[in-house]
């Protein structure tokens, strides 16, 4: 999972795509060029006329119209989207946040449908390939990002998972290195209470329209917004970067910039998160809906199906999705009780998963040890990485901790990317509250899924790709995304990673977990299941610990459609990868077809079939 900027109800991922996790906060009602950056899926490919030569098509006016619209859409998008602008390593809108007036709102809708008709002008057939490609993508997303207008998804502008009450994550994206950068957010901090009275805002329009969050999940916010409410503003989120002012700046320059920052938070910030917590607690919450499904909302059967087909890229609707997770389920099932009799444990599957999630042999003791335990991993991985790639990313990673206002309730690690200009680089965080809920077993295949060779390999390897627009190196399709990432944790056994039996069942758990979640989204949704049901059936299936399951269980309900894109974006690696083997016989070699998946950067599931295919007829005519 991809870390996110702005957290709220199934809002687009900006930091993190949305991944496993976390949501440090997701942005909603995005320009469509940010979704190009953050939340991309795919495009339907024709097979359309191509230009005779690269020369008839660099001359065309259509090969400058279409990277000038690409360049327009970019800088919109990171200015109605500073946090994304942030996150990208551009500095220039640090000092404020996205604007959700219902002018702002109307006007980025607005943008994005002229975009549309501005792409559509452009004459797609006289362009080379890889245009046409960066053509269909954009087209894809411009098209779904007006599809998606009539759900109003900002009008819940809060969730369990991130809103206005974490917004003080996007400093892990903040430079900090000089007074400027500090005024920068102290100017932040200023804007925070226009921010808040705009999220009161739509909160209560979304009330009157009924578009309203389960209140299962709201009710763990309070305490979220308590976390902002400080009697000494050094105990602020929002004050922890002053805490680490550098050397850099002047002894007395530091003193003024951290009594500024005090002054702001007690007279500004905190009196705007009392407003909130006022209107939360006494308008919204008990306003809120009992029902979980996203199905009981207004339009709710018809946003979902649109999430399935947007998430997963494919046509596939909710009972077709469901008989996959039921299927995957069942064989998972018997590779699970075959390890288990290996191991020597005597009981039932339900009776090992207990012992599991239970013995004290799988548990680290403390939070600082859980950290060290996974940073040591990280590199014992690294050296074993030539063993499934030629190529590997020039981008450095780094192991931090989940910031502890969002620990409790978040999942068990997510990816942060790394700019897009190389200034900063990736970072995998793990959850370190609680460690007694942090099994051993679930940390190498975590980690390759959130590190090497998953998601920093494929988001640093796309920052890389050649002569290709920014929308385009910088893109989260979620199904590629996600599929890799799962993917990446089978990896671990060609690379000899896999010489612990517990270890390999960590690994079946984390595919279960996406199987499970094929069956239980689609089920919570679509087939009418409840939280409680949807608890039972990933606690009779996976040994994940009880505090996984039910953040898990509360993800699919917030974030409806997200989690059915791993499972089905793995599947399909997988049969392209024995297609290739099929197609290739001794001549096939797993480095390869690891780099030509990557190759592409993400990409949706129709194009990276295409790309695979055409990989295959020239090997063969090697």
């Amino acid at each position: 999972m991809v870390a996110a900027i702005f957290a709220g109800r199934r809002k687009l991922a900006v930091l993190f795509r949305d991944h496993e996790g976390p949501a440090l906060t997701r942005l909603r009602v995005l320009p469509a060029t940010l979704l190009a950056t953050l939340l991309v899926c795919g495009p339907s490919f024709a097979a359309t006329p191509v230009p005779a030569t690269a020369t008839e098509a660099a001359r065309h006016p259509a090969a400058r119209a279409l990277p000038a619209l690409f360049a327009d859409e970019w800088e919109r998008s990171l200015r109605d989207s500073p946090e994304t602008a942030s996150y990208q390593g551009d500095t220039r809108y640090d000092d404020r946040w996205t604007d959700f007036s219902p002018a702002a709102i109307a006007a980025r809708a607005a943008a994005d449908r002229a975009a549309l008709q501005r792409l559509r002008g452009i004459d797609r057939a006289a362009l080379a390939p890889a245009d046409q490609l960066h053509h269909d993508s954009f087209e894809w997303l411009l098209r779904h990002a007006v599809e998606r207008q009539p759900f109003r998804e900002y009008l819940q502008p809060i969730s369990h998972r991130g809103g206005v009450q974490t917004a003080d994550v996007i400093a892990e994206t903040m430079p900090f290195a000089t007074a400027a950068h500090y005024r920068q957010w102290l100017a932040r901090i200023a804007a925070m209470p226009r921010l808040i009275d705009q999220t009161i805002a739509l909160m209560r329009e979304g009330v009157a329209a009924g578009e309203l969050p389960p209140r299962v999940l709201m009710n763990r916010v309070p305490a979220q917004i308590a976390a902002q409410i400080v009697d000494d503003p050094a105990k602020s989120p929002f004050y922890r970067p002053f805490t680490r002012i550098g050397p850099a700046i002047a002894a007395a320059e530091r003193a003024a910039l951290q009594a500024e920052a005090q002054a702001l938070i007690r007279a500004q910030l905190v009196p705007a998160y009392r407003r909130l917590a006022r209107h939360f607690e006494t308008e919204y919450l008990p306003r809120t809906r009992a029902t979980v499904a996203v199905s009981a909302l207004p339009a709710g059967r018809a946003y979902y199906d649109f999430l399935a087909r947007y998430y997963t890229s494919t046509p596939l609707g909710a009972d077709e999705i469901h008989a996959i997770g039921l299927k995957e389920v069942a064989r998972l099932r018997a590779a699970m009780e075959a390890l288990k009799t290996e191991t020597g444990f005597r009981g039932t599957l339900a009776e090992f998963f207990t012992f599991l999630r239970t013995d004290a042999r799988f548990f680290h003791r403390s939070g600082p040890e859980l950290l060290n335990a996974y940073r040591a991993l990280a590199k014992r991985i690294d050296p074993e990485l030539v063993k499934v790639f030629r190529l590997q990313p020039r981008l450095p990673y780094g192991v931090r901790p989940i910031p502890d206002n969002l620990a409790p309730d978040t999942t068990t690690a997510y990816y942060q990317a790394g700019a897009a200009d190389g200034s900063r680089p990736g970072y995998y965080y793990v959850n370190l509250y609680k460690p007694e809920t942090r099994p051993t077993w679930e940390m190498l295949p975590l980690s390759l899924h959130e590190a090497v060779p998953g998601h920093h390999f494929q988001f640093a390897r796309g920052l890389e790709l050649p002569d290709a627009p920014t929308f385009r190196r910088t893109a989260y399709f979620v199904a590629y995304a996600e599929g890799w990432g799962l993917y990446a944790e089978q990896l671990g056994h060609e690379m000899g990673l896999y010489d612990d039996p517990y270890d390999r069942f960590g690994q079946l758990t984390y595919e279960m977990w996406r199987a499970v979640r094929l069956v239980i989204d689609t089920g919570l949704h679509a087939r009418g299941w409840t939280r409680e049901q949807a608890l039972a059936y990933f606690r009779d299936n996976a040994p994940k610990t009880e505090q996984d399951i039910v953040n898990e269980v509360d993800r699919y309900i917030d974030n409806p459609g997200q989690a059915l894109a791993y499972k089905i974006g793995q599947l399909k690696i997988l049969a392209l990868r024995q297609r290739a083997q099929a197609a290739l016989g001794p001549r096939f070699d797993l480095r390869d077809f690891n780099d030509a998946v990557l190759a592409t950067g993400s990409v949706p599931l129709s194009a990276l079939e295409a790309h695979v295919e055409r990989w295959i007829a020239a090997q063969q005519r090697q």
